[in-house]
């Protein structure tokens, strides 16, 4: 893979760890230090800055709703159509990498 195509990779996959972190945490929500090291478990070397961003995608296409208070604290809780994709009963538009179900 190029350095273009992992990083594509990973933003898609930063992305549905969000989703699907705030979808577990739903109807309460979750913070962005959480969501932080939730998404450092599986990438150790990620930002809050990073974070963000990518959460502020998330935001704009309509998915998440985040709270920012005057400290620059941030809350993120899925709209309806958030949860729909976080629990599978809707398509996945691409740029976000939600893994395929399998039976097996």
């Amino acid at each position: 893979m190029t350095p273009t195509q992992i990083a594509h990779a990973r933003r898609g996959a930063i992305r549905w760890h969000l989703l699907s972190s705030a979808e577990v945490s739903s109807p309460q929500g979750i913070n962005t230090l959480a969501l932080l090291a939730i998404v450092r478990s599986v990438y150790p070397d990620a930002t809050h800055q990073e974070i963000r961003k990518e959460l502020n995608y998330i935001e704009e296409r309509g998915l998440a709703e985040i709270q920012r208070d005057p400290l620059d604290n941030w809350f993120v809780q899925l709209t309806r159509d958030g949860m729909d994709v976080a629990q599978y009963t809707v398509d996945c538009d691409p740029g976000i990498d939600r893994p395929k179900i399998t039976q097996g």
